[in-house]
């Protein structure tokens, strides 16, 4: 079974795209936070790659803005190509079959603008925003080199040799 379930927001506008068959699709990113805090009392975020297709790709593009509220529901898939560089790359992506919007119409300022538009908590840098984010994450690994689980306490004493990943 391959089921996702999202909610979250919006990072950028949705920017409507065509294949080369004339097939629209949307490719944007859905901003959630965790549900723990780490030792800081920080709350951190995760960025989701997302993809839709067809109508709904033209409904997010025509309706949604940045950090507007939407539920994803599709299926993970992973698939990979080779930069112009010749590295392969490898893309983890949420592949829609329905986007709900769960702002009402006037909490999206409208039709089309959102009362986020100006000033988004989820604000990222555009370049961790692009598509292949390969470069963003291989500089933002160097800046911190420290595990995302160090601030999960467990009364469990496992190794990073005992995870199968």
């Amino acid at each position: 079974m391959n089921k996702v379930i999202l909610v979250g927001r919006l990072t950028k506008d949705p920017e409507l795209r065509r294949t080369s068959s004339d097939i629209p699709f949307v490719l944007f990113t859905v901003a959630i936070n965790r549900t723990y805090v780490n030792k800081a009392g920080e709350r951190q975020t995760d960025f989701i790659n997302c993809v839709a297709w067809r109508n709904q790709a033209e409904n997010l593009a025509r309706y949604q803005r940045k950090g507007n509220l939407v539920g994803v529901e599709g299926s993970l898939q992973t698939r990979s190509y080779d930069d112009p560089n010749g590295v392969r790359r490898f893309i983890t992506e949420v592949v829609c079959d329905n986007v709900q919007f769960l702002e009402p119409k006037s909490a999206r300022g409208g039709d089309y603008y959102s009362e986020y538009n100006d000033v988004s908590p989820y604000d990222v840098p555009d370049d961790y925003r692009q598509y292949d984010r390969g470069s963003y994450d291989k500089e933002k690994s160097k800046k911190e080199e420290k595990s995302p689980f160090e601030d999960i306490r467990s009364d469990f004493n496992v190794s990073n040799d005992d995870l199968p990943f």
